[in-house]
């Protein structure tokens, strides 16, 4: 057996080697390429019996391409993209991996992939259907809030929402610290706030904060299964729930 690893973080190609090794107790044949152009010369000098592809390469869209070239092997994606997006792949014996995943959840796919690949009910990924996912695809990146109207004494603001580190709830409000440690009150709780952000950047580290990755400067153990976060220009650091932990530790690698 060979496979095709489509994927640019290398955190992410290790962790799916992991799975790879776990669940067929061997080590299987791989490529692996981190780009559209590299993908390309691989599929043109190979043949693999699946492939396992994130969405985002380094040089564009997977999409582009599958749209490029006849893909004979089954594709699993493994993607951080909501389940909605991956609709269109009902017949086309399609299998997804949701991130952050779980080795049950890698091992679900691949049970799948070997059953409609045993039945001979697989059908190729046609241009079709990636038109269909590449327009979810936009549609899914436009709900995701951009920014937020902040009220002043002195007038409005508008606060990107990829410059805001750490979100705290404060009552019916919350409080955002952006990047250089400002404070802003945003008029909306947090529940609402974290149904608005981009699951890649933000996570709800427990039942008052949400921090975005890109601000996260150091992370230490802590007891009870928590950690402590050090956040970019926030002198207090902040800490997941015992709850949480397991759930931040996937997100961080995805």
């Amino acid at each position: 057996m060979k496979i095709l690893i489509l994927e640019d973080e290398i955190p992410a190609y290790q962790k799916l080697t992991k799975c790879l090794d776990t669940f067929f107790d061997v080590k299987i044949s791989q490529d692996w390429a981190r780009s559209i152009t590299d993908g390309k010369q691989l599929l043109n000098e190979n043949s693999y019996d699946f492939i396992l592809s994130d969405i985002q390469l380094l040089d564009g869209l997977s999409f582009d391409l599958f749209n490029t070239m006849q893909i004979d092997a089954p594709i699993i994606f493994c993607s951080a993209h909501d389940e909605y997006l991956f609709q269109a792949f009902n017949t086309n014996g399609i299998a997804y991996i949701l991130k952050p995943y779980s080795q049950d959840d890698f091992n679900k796919a691949i049970l799948k992939y070997q059953s409609l690949f045993k039945k001979g009910d697989y059908n190729p990924l046609d241009n079709a259907t990636i038109d269909v996912l590449k327009t979810a695809l936009q549609q899914e990146h436009n709900t995701y809030k951009k920014r937020f109207v902040i009220k002043k004494a002195s007038g409005i603001q508008l606060l990107n929402a990829l410059d805001i580190a750490l979100i705290s709830a404060s009552g019916d409000f919350c409080l955002a610290n952006d990047g250089s440690g400002k404070r802003h009150t945003i008029s909306q709780n947090l529940g609402s706030i974290h149904q608005q952000l981009n699951p890649k950047k933000f996570f709800k580290i427990n039942r008052s904060e949400i921090v975005n990755i890109d601000f996260i400067e150091k992370i230490e153990s802590h007891f009870k299964n928590r950690l402590l976060i050090s956040i970019k220009n926030h002198k207090e650091k902040v800490m997941t729930s015992s709850s949480t932990t397991s759930d931040f530790r996937k997100w961080l690698e995805s």
